[in-house]
Parts: C-alpha cells; sequence; structure tokens
C-alpha cells in the first residue's frame, strides 16, 4: 500500500509539473543571425530586482553535450551582446543562467545552441563554440544567492524549418520514471502518433507523449482516394527483436469495409527498386524509439463513415499488444492521385514502393530482340551463343564514323569467351562437358537462357540474359562436387586485336591500350572492377562480380562505402588481371589465383558484358539542341541563341537539390513561359543526394540505414540539430542553407525517383534532366528514360560528371564508371578537372566526346579547347565559357548548315581530308556540294601543315572548289586558301575551314 501510495503522488506531482511548466514555442521569423547566435534561443523578461539576471530556462533539448556549449546572452533594447554571462548549470532538461542585465528590467535573448561554419562553404563544418569566459564579476556564490527573478517567456526557432516543437522537446527524467512505473508489465510501450507530427527522436521521447501517455487507440480522419499514413512510436524498454505489425480490415457498424490488405508497414515490407517485394526485420534496442510507418490507400469508392480495426504489434521475444484504430472517411475525394499534390500529409510515401515503368518494354531507338538459333540480333549489333552459355561471337555494324548501319560485321571476338579450371596437381584444365542452351525466356525487351556444364568434380551453372540495348548479365555459379585443389580459375576474353585498340578503366586512363596490362584487386581503395576495349565502332565492357555485389557509392564519397571484393574473382586479393597480344587474338585474362575447394563448396563468377556501341550519333540533335545552364530570364535565353535551358538547383524555381517539388508551382509557370517562346527547359535532379527539405526526411530516417547512408554526421548545423548522428553530410547551398544527405545507394528512394520523374513530366512540363553525376544503376535510368518520354516527351537526359579518377572517387574514370547509362543519354558534358590542353586525342575520343559509344559531347573546365573540341564535333555550353563563348561557332554552324551533313571523323579511314601532320587531325562536316572541315593540333609547338585532299571521297569537283577559312570571332582571321597552301596552325590550337564548289 505504501509503494502505490509513492506511486500515484510521484504521478500528480509529474503531471502537476507537466501541465505547469508548458512553454510557448514560436518562429522567430529569421529576426537574427543564426550563423553567429544559432537557431534557438529563449526570450525572458527580467523583473528588475537585483545586479543580477537569473533565469531557469526548461528547454528540454534534444541536442547531445549542451554542457559543452556556449550560452550568448543579448539585450533586446539594445542588440549588444552580454558581457557578463554565467551558466550556473546546463543539462538537457533545464538550464540555470545568470547575467548582467545592462538596461535592467525587459527583455533578454538566451541563445543556447551557438554554431560557427567551417571548411568549405559548400561542405561545413559546423562547430559549437565552448562558453566563453565571462569578462564581468558575477560570482558563483553570488549566483547562486540570488533567487530567480527573469520569467521564460517564449522559446523561438530561427524559422519554422528549426522549429523543435512538438517533436523535439524532451520528456525529463522523471517523467520517464514515472511512466515506466505507470506500465511496469510491458517491455514496449506504444505511441500512436499523426502523420503531421514525423517521429524524429532516437534516443528521447517527446513531452508531448507524457501529456498523451501510452495509447492503445488512433483516431484519425482521411478523404476517400487519399494516401493516408500513421506512425507507431515503439519506445522499447528491452532489446526487442524483430517487430512486426498485423493489420485487420477496417469495418463500420454496418458492414462496409476496407480490406486489411490495403494496409502495410513501411518498416517491413516493401518493394525494391527493381520490383522485387522483400521483408525486413526490425529490432529495436532498449530505450530508444522506433518509428513504424503505416499506409492505407483510402479506395475512391470508400463509404464515408467511421471504420474501426486494429493493428496487433508484435516481437519475437516480447507478448504482442493491439491497438485499436478508429478511422472517419469523409465525404470528399481527394483532386488528384492519392492527394500527391499535399506531400506535407506524407501522401507520397508510398511512391516508394513504386513499380512503376518497371517492365522492360524497349525503348526508342532500341529495337526488339530477335533469336534465330543461337544468335541473338538487336538494334546494330549480333550475339551467337556457344553450347556452354558463353558468347561464341558478338557483332557490330556500324561505320568507322559511328553515322550509319553496316551490312559488314566488326567481330569483337578471336575465339569464345571461355572459363579455365586448371588442376594444381598437373597444371592442367580440367575440362567441363557442356550441356547446350535452354533458352527460358524470349521476350522484346529480354532474352534468357541457362546451360549446365560439369565434369566428376565440378558444375558450372550458367544463367544468361541481353536486354534490348546491348547489356548482357551472367550468374556463373561453380559448385564443387567433391575435394578439389586449383591452381587457378581464369575467364579468357580474346578480342580480335582490331577490336581492342582502345581501353579504359582498371586504373588506365582512357586512351590507346597498352601492349601489356597487370592489374590487382584493391576495393578498399580503387573503385574498380571492370574496363571497357573497343574501337570506334566495336567494343565491350566487362566488370567482374559475385553474388553480393552492392553498388559502391561515388563522388567523392567511394571511401565511406567501397567495392565489396568478390570472394570469387578476387580470392582474398590473389586474384587479377593480364591484358596482352596472344597468338592471334589480344587477350583478357581475368584470374583468381590458387583456392582449395571442399565438396558442396559454392562460388559465384558473375560478371556483365556491355556492348558497344549503344546507337549511331545523332549529328543533327548536336547541332539543334543547344544548352544554356543557368537560370535566367527566357527571353535573354532566347537572345542567346540557345535552345534547351538547364535549370540547376539553388535557383528559385529548383531551390532544393533533388528535390523538386516544393516550388513547382513557380517551375510549370517559367516552363510554360519556354514552351511558348520555343525552349525546352530541363531540370537538375538525380540520385546521390537529398535536401533535408524533402517532406520524407525523417520517415525515411526510420528505415535505417536503407535511404540514407551510414556515416560520422557533422555538417551544417540543421543536420547536427535535428539529424543529430549517423549520417553523411553532403552538398550545401550556404545562401540558402540548404544541406543534403548522401544516399546509400540503391534503395526505394529510386522508386520515389521515377514516380517524382513522372509527375513533373505530367503536371510540371519538363522537357529532360541534368544528371549531376549518377548513384543509380540502368534498371532505374531505364524506368527513368520511359517516364520521361511518355506521351511524345521529349526526354532529354545529358549527364554531367567531374572526372573521377581521383582518391577520393577510387580511381575509375567517368565515361568507365556511367557507361551503362549511356544507352539512354542524348549528351555528355565531362566535365569538371577534365584537362584539354595535355591530353592526347585518344583520351578525348574515349572519354569525354562519347563518340564510340554513339553520344555526342560539350566541354566544360576552363571553357575547354573550342579546336579540338570541334574535331569531335563539341563545344563549350553556355554561359559556363570561361573565355571560349560558343556562340561564334553556333554562327558557323548557322552559316554553314550543318543540319544533314555528315560527320567523317579523323578516326575513320573515309575521311578526305588529312593533313601532313600526324598530329594534326582532321574532321569533315560533308553534305552535297560543300564541306566544313575542323582541324586541330596536338603538337608540342607551332607547326605548318598541308592538306590531302580526296576529292572524290569528298565528292566536290577540285577545278571548282573554293577553300576559304571564315572569321570567327576568338577563334580565327578570315582567309582564303588553296588546295596546295601551306597552313600555320599554332600549338594547341587549329582551324575552321570551308570548302565548296563555285
Amino acid at each position: 500500500m505504501k509503494n502505490l501510495f509513492s506511486t500515484l503522488f510521484l504521478l500528480c506531482i509529474v503531471s502537476f509539473y507537466v501541465n505547469a511548466q508548458e512553454i510557448k514555442y514560436t518562429s522567430g521569423n529569421n529576426s537574427w543571425n543564426a550563423d553567429s547566435l544559432g537557431n534557438q534561443r529563449a526570450v525572458v523578461s527580467f523583473n528588475g530586482v537585483g545586479k543580477i539576471a537569473k533565469v531557469v530556462i526548461n528547454w528540454r533539448r534534444s541536442d547531445p553535450n549542451p554542457e559543452q556549449k556556449a550560452i550568448i546572452v543579448q539585450d533586446a533594447k539594445t542588440g549588444k551582446k552580454i558581457k557578463n554571462v554565467l551558466p550556473i548549470s546546463v543539462d538537457k532538461e533545464e538550464g540555470i543562467i545568470c547575467f548582467e542585465p545592462e538596461s535592467g528590467a525587459g527583455t533578454y535573448y538566451v541563445y543556447y545552441q551557438p554554431y560557427k561554419n567551417e571548411g568549405r562553404s559548400n561542405y561545413p563544418k559546423g562547430v559549437y563554440p565552448k562558453q566563453e569566459k565571462s569578462t564581468g564579476e558575477i560570482s558563483i556564490k553570488d549566483a547562486n544567492a540570488t533567487v530567480s527573478n527573469t520569467k521564460v517567456l517564449q522559446i523561438e526557432s530561427i524559422n519554422t524549418f528549426n522549429r523543435v516543437y512538438p517533436m523535439e522537446v524532451i520528456a525529463t527524467a522523471e517523467e520517464m520514471k514515472a511512466l515506466r512505473v505507470k506500465n511496469a508489465e510491458p517491455a514496449y510501450l506504444v505511441f500512436p502518433e499523426s502523420r503531421n507530427y514525423p517521429i524524429i527522436m532516437k534516443n528521447d521521447i517527446p513531452q508531448r507523449w507524457i501529456i498523451k501517455g501510452a495509447q492503445k487507440t488512433f483516431t484519425d480522419k482521411a478523404f476517400r482516394g487519399e494516401n493516408f499514413s500513421f506512425q507507431l512510436g515503439i519506445l522499447a524498454l528491452k532489446d526487442l527483436q524483430n517487430v512486426r505489425l498485423k493489420f485487420s480490415d477496417l469495418k463500420d457498424k454496418t458492414g462496409h469495409k476496407i480490406s486489411s490488405a490495403l494496409l502495410s508497414c513501411l518498416n517491413t515490407d516493401g518493394i525494391a527498386y527493381d520490383g522485387v517485394p522483400f521483408k525486413k526485420e526490425v529490432d529495436v534496442p532498449a530505450s530508444q524509439v522506433q518509428a513504424l510507418w503505416c499506409l492505407l490507400t483510402i479506395p475512391t469508392n470508400a463509404y464515408s463513415t467511421t471504420y474501426s480495426g486494429t493493428v496487433i504489434v508484435s516481437s519475437a521475444n516480447a507478448p504482442s499488444q493491439t491497438v485499436k484504430i478508429n478511422l472517419m472517411v469523409v465525404p470528399r475525394t481527394v483532386k488528384t492521385n492519392g492527394g500527391i499534390d499535399e506531400p506535407w500529409k506524407q501522401t507520397r510515401l508510398t511512391w516508394l514502393n513504386s513499380t512503376l515503368a518497371q517492365k522492360n518494354t524497349v525503348i526508342a531507338p532500341y529495337t526488339a530482340l530477335q533469336v534465330q538459333g543461337n544468335t541473338i540480333s538487336l538494334l546494330g549489333r549480333k550475339v551467337e551463343l556457344d553450347e556452354n552459355g558463353f558468347p561464341k561471337q558478338i557483332q557490330t555494324f556500324f561505320s568507322p564514323e559511328m553515322t550509319d548501319y553496316t551490312t559488314t560485321p566488326n567481330n569483337l571476338l578471336a575465339e569464345n569467351i571461355h572459363f579455365h579450371f586448371v588442376r594444381k596437381a598437373d597444371g592442367k584444365n580440367t575440362v567441363l562437358k557442356d550441356g547446350g542452351i535452354e533458352f527460358t525466356k524470349k521476350e522484346a525487351g529480354t532474352v534468357q537462357w541457362k546451360s549446365k556444364n560439369a565434369n566428376d568434380s565440378l558444375q558450372m551453372d550458367v544463367a544468361g540474359s541481353l536486354e534490348f540495348d546491348g547489356f548482357l548479365a551472367y550468374t556463373v555459379k561453380v559448385t564443387a562436387l567433391k575435394d578439389v585443389d586449383l591452381k587457378d580459375v581464369t575467364m579468357h576474353i580474346p578480342f580480335n586485336k582490331t577490336a581492342a585498340t582502345y581501353m579504359m578503366g582498371l586504373g588506365q586512363k582512357g586512351g590507346l591500350r597498352p601492349e601489356k596490362f597487370d592489374w590487382k584487386w584493391d576495393v578498399a581503395n580503387k573503385n574498380q572492377d571492370g574496363a571497357w576495349l573497343g574501337n570506334v565502332n566495336a567494343g565491350l565492357q566487362y566488370a567482374l562480380r559475385d553474388e553480393k555485389y552492392v553498388r559502391p557509392l561515388n563522388t567523392n564519397f567511394y571511401l565511406q562505402k567501397p567495392l565489396l571484393l568478390p570472394t570469387s574473382w578476387g580470392n582474398e586479393n590473389k586474384g587479377g588481371v593480364t591484358i596482352g597480344i596472344k597468338g592471334s587474338s589480344m587477350l583478357a585474362n581475368n584470374y583468381t589465383g590458387e583456392r582449395q575447394l571442399k565438396k558442396g563448396d559454392v562460388l559465384y563468377y558473375n560478371f556483365t558484358l556491355l556492348i558497344t556501341p549503344f546507337h549511331t550519333i545523332n549529328t543533327d540533335f548536336q547541332w539543334e539542341n543547344r544548352f544554356y545552364h543557368k537560370y535566367n530570364t527566357i527571353d535573354s535565353i532566347k537572345a542567346t541563341g540557345a535552345t534547351v535551358i538547364n535549370i540547376h538547383h539553388a535557383t528559385p524555381i529548383n531551390p532544393w537539390i533533388n528535390y523538386p517539388f516544393i516550388e513547382h508551382a513557380k517551375m510549370k509557370s517559367y516552363i510554360d513561359e519556354a514552351h511558348s517562346k520555343g525552349l525546352k527547359v530541363k531540370i537538375y535532379n538525380t540520385v546521390r543526394e537529398l535536401s533535408n527539405r524533402a517532406y520524407e526526411t525523417f520517415p525515411m530516417r526510420s528505415l535505417g540505414h536503407e535511404i540514407y547512408s551510414p556515416g560520422k554526421g557533422g555538417g551544417f548545423s540543421w543536420l547536427q540539430e535535428h539529424v543529430k548522428d549517423d549520417y553523411i553530410a553532403a552538398w550545401f547551398v550556404p545562401e540558402i542553407k540548404d544541406a543534403a544527405i548522401v544516399n546509400s545507394g540503391m534503395s526505394r528512394w529510386h522508386n520515389y525517383y521515377v514516380e517524382g520523374m513522372n509527375w513533373l513530366t505530367k503536371n510540371v512540363g519538363i522537357d529532360g534532366i541534368y544528371l549531376d553525376d549518377v548513384a543509380f544503376d540502368r534498371i532505374t535510368m531505364k524506368r527513368i528514360k520511359r517516364v520521361l518520354t511518355q506521351d511524345g516527351h521529349p526526354g532529354i537526359i545529358d549527364l554531367h560528371s567531374a572526372n573521377q579518377y581521383n582518391k577520393s572517387d577510387g580511381f575509375n574514370n567517368s565515361a568507365n564508371l556511367y557507361m551503362e547509362h549511356f544507352p539512354y543519354l542524348n549528351r555528355l558534358w565531362f566535365g569538371e578537372y577534365f584537362d584539354y590542353e595535355k591530353n592526347k586525342p585518344d583520351f578525348f575520343l574515349t572519354e569525354v566526346s562519347g563518340i564510340p559509344f554513339g553520344l555526342m559531347g560539350e566541354m566544360l573546365q576552363d571553357g575547354g579547347n573550342p579546336w579540338r573540341g570541334m574535331v569531335y564535333g563539341m563545344t563549350n555550353r553556355l554561359p559556363w565559357s570561361g573565355n571560349n563563348d560558343p556562340r561564334p561557332i553556333w554562327k558557323v554552324w548557322d552559316d554553314f548548315g550543318m543540319k544533314g551533313t555528315k560527320m567523317i571523323g579523323y578516326w575513320s579511314e573515309n575521311c578526305p581530308v588529312k593533313t601532313s601532320n600526324a598530329e594534326v587531325l582532321a574532321t569533315v562536316y560533308k553534305k552535297q556540294g560543300a564541306a566544313l572541315v575542323s582541324i586541330a593540333s596536338w603538337a608540342d609547338n607551332d607547326v605548318k601543315i598541308t592538306l590531302t585532299i580526296d576529292w572524290k571521297k569528298l565528292g566536290i569537283d577540285p577545278a571548282k572548289a573554293v577553300i576559304t577559312v571564315p572569321e570567327v570571332k576568338d577563334f580565327q582571321a578570315s582567309s582564303s586558301l588553296t588546295a596546295q597552301s601551306e597552313i600555320s596552325i599554332p600549338k594547341g590550337k587549329g582551324l575552321l575551314i570551308v570548302i565548296k564548289e563555285k
């Protein structure tokens, strides 16, 4: 009885304390400089009694270690900082602060989380200084002797976005103690919570829950057709394992029903980015809070009534609890699909489980796959399969110029791709008997097959697939049928020498293939697991993987989530690759080194192949679509001659990085105006990092590391104060305080991304996207292309990359890293840190131009080299022009009439114009009766050259030919030439020459 009385007394005291101590929380409407004073302050009023103001602030802070952070007091009357400040006691629950009230009675501001930004402006380090030593003289004795004489009027956040009320105003230790006493039996407490108040804190519960108490009933209302959601906050009183939810049907008193099949838990069940359903195990450590987000799309024909049902919360190691649901469905039906035009209601959480555009339908310009015997045909290419399931021959049918298809094949392989299993005992290959091919799927977009190859010691199960864009994926399962000692396992790709002129990847800069090449695995430091080898019109990229492959992070973040070493290919770093001439072939030898297999052991020697090029180059698109990469007025952009506007983030109509939904009305108005004046508009939107302005930030944080990468935290103050820990701070825009968080890689955020692009295309009218590096795979890229090009939309995609060949990015080549996306791009923009001066033509061709892959590009760094760029049909981009404004070259295009010309590059044996110097190259743009010849020098010095012109190939009568050098501002002066002229070419420059018949 005594214990019961004590408990009741404690609960009464706590209840009185909660009700008596509630503080008003408001927005400060950006009325102070947060970058020096912090985001939170208490507004206090000194009553004028005594020379020391003493205030007790029950601030209920959720930030860690508040005692280590400074307190700043400001005089509201004068705006001056109070010099004499003495914090007596500071902890998460309250602060007792003494200060000298210099203006006497009145209002003062107590700032309790001041910070300063250090580091780079776009990657700041928010630092919270410690308390400065007081310059005045308030003694501890006097401070303790002073009674509280200052009242807390309210607590203000710098603005509503930085608010802490109500979900970050913590419960006190006494309140938590009383809560535990009141709920002594359960292993966990359940707090149903509205979608309007996303659960943020993990290590504290909000005071709001103390006031409400642990609940057994959730009541809310929703519209017909709405994507409704609610939360169950689980406070673990002990470690919980595998927490799950089970929903009942929702029924009213007359029998109307909403099926339980429409209810789901975002945290435990979902559909992955590749369309595969999955379940997640949710464990909750003791004393932590886990938000479980529940989703329900109300049927549009639902009867307007109050529905009731239950959700049973269960744990593998604790008794279940039941929460009753009372949901009123109001008569109004949402105007848009699921109410997605009101995302602040979390109506777009259902997008995380979307399967939109997953079906592998053929995307233009690609054609349906055709199977004849063991040969599969696709746009511009053929794959003939051997009886073991691997390619016997791969052919392409592209002209050397990359502008046409031919009937003469380019054979990539000197012989079939094959494996060797070398015995340790005698060094001989243990031959597997080929089992033949069985096709398991023949569809327009995908063909799949399998083969079983075996002998008495090993079995190799091969499963292969080819997609319409030229992507082959192999799962190679090797099983030991008895104990086997192997000296080596190798996969040989025997290239035709002419189909391996160039190489890129495995630490090799794009360019001419070295005569001999040797590489070893080093995933801790290098994002390298494959390479591209090829010629301009025939090539093959391959990558070595196993069944545990996970896409790593890229663009500055590789070292924080690197590749996993493939158990098979890596073999504890014994594996590697050698490339060199062997007989009549150029052999890529992918070896694994010595290993022992016990009977029943299984290894996966998976690999992917990508056949290049993907299609011919679209030169007319290059000449007609001139990108302007900056937000500006439509009329000013149109006046430049540009035709496509790229809207970056951190602009008025697209302020928040990779979350272009908040200012969508402004964006639509801008795009509508552009369309009315004949311009297209593309927006910056990609996956790699995500603005902290995303409405779904904390629901997605509740998913653990699924969508946000683990990390050390830090960065801008908002992230530290609200997200708190276990994240990687990404790009920051100081002007608007947009602080991004790094995405984890392949996740359900890609489903949301696809749905978002679909919504923007349909409702805002975007004409495509600008990708600033890419952190998703080809599955997502295909889905994006499908939704962007629906209903006749242009769906233009251009990709920018900063050179990835550096330590932070794992020494990969941008073109090699992103090649899987190339089939769906319209243009490349490679980019920052690409050296257009020191690198040779083979680097331009392979790493920058895009031509060996069916693309064309633009330059960026330092304005590019306009003379060298034109050899590949490239200029730089307005207004990122440096000192090389592309408009004079655009004028040459217009004056000459580039549309319809045939581009014949210096790399083609059919090029009709050559120079007398091997380091001065010429590309011809040919049409009836005229040619524009682009000449660029890679010689180390100024040189003089003459031209060799094949007039027949050029299609011009030499007797009627007139050769001129047109005036091009900041590029060249005008002059006249003859076919025999000696032409001076300055170092690093060149000429544009027009040849016409009279």
